[in-house]
């Protein structure tokens, strides 16, 4: 993820550990873990799961030399919170838990992120920092960039509290596979591409169309909806093979058009 649309030089010879501690997704991926693992009768499994990872990833960061960054720190304190509460919880309020945890989380993770913006430290502006030279850290254009990203992230999560919202509340039904997951990884997968696109595109290191760019991986995340639409019987038939045919096809449309109108690539002249 080039923040400024320009990797410092060596940046593909960083080690693996160290590209990887650079993205928000590792920030992320306790989040994610939990929206896996949480269900009946396993909260406070996949709370103590969730703190090892998130105080994990702090020791990785400290241990390799980068910033302890506030999503990290978040983390660890958000699920720690969750643990105490899971293991002294009475029956009822763990049931409670277990069907809200999902909107929790969500909610916790836009807070995070407008509480960054507040502070005037967008919390993708310290992953950005990792993988740019000092030189570039106080340019106007950098910081945009990272307001810009910082908000598309409260964007999807924000969607994703209110999908999840609206099935629990409205439809009284807490796993719903439309609000519980079709629409929440719809708006975390377009944060994620528009965390890779945006950057280039801001500098104009990638000259694609706006709908290359930024589709490419909504219309391969269309094939899957698809086929869990057959296995939970989710909608009608037709309704499956429409998300599977049309994903395939927008697919294949937009590698045709990210061929013809190829990205720059490589450093920028000097």
């Amino acid at each position: 993820m080039a923040q400024t649309g320009r990797r410092p030089t060596g940046d593909e010879k960083r080690p693996l550990i160290d590209r990887v501690l650079g993205s928000p997704i590792a920030g992320l991926s306790p989040w994610i873990v939990l929206s896996l693992l949480a269900g009946p009768g396993r909260i406070e499994e996949a709370a103590a799961i969730t703190l090892g990872m998130s105080v994990g990833l702090v020791a990785l960061s400290k241990w390799r030399g980068q910033s302890v960054k506030l999503l990290e720190l978040s983390d660890a304190i958000f699920f720690l919170v969750l643990l105490v509460a899971a293991a002294t919880a009475s029956d009822e309020t763990a049931d409670w838990l277990e069907n809200w945890v999902g909107e929790l989380s969500n909610i916790a993770l836009v807070l995070i992120v407008l509480v960054s913006i507040a502070l005037r430290n967008p919390f993708t502006l310290q992953y950005a920092k990792e993988e740019t030279p000092p030189e570039v850290w106080e340019t106007p254009l950098f910081i945009r960039i990272n307001y810009v990203l910082t908000w598309a992230w409260a964007g999807a999560f924000i969607a994703a509290a209110l999908a999840g919202a609206f099935g629990n509340l409205v439809l009284d039904n807490f796993n719903n596979l439309w609000t519980g997951w079709v629409i929440q990884t719809a708006a975390i997968v377009f944060a994620i591409q528009f965390t890779v696109w945006y950057p280039d595109h801001a500098t104009g290191d990638d000259t694609r169309s706006v709908t290359a760019g930024l589709l490419a991986p909504l219309a391969g995340w269309l094939v899957p909806v698809g086929v869990l639409v057959f296995v939970f019987d989710a909608a009608p038939w037709w309704v499956g093979v429409g998300f599977i045919v049309g994903g395939a096809a927008l697919s294949h449309q937009l590698a045709d058009e990210g061929q013809a109108t190829p990205a720059t690539g490589g450093p920028t002249p000097t």
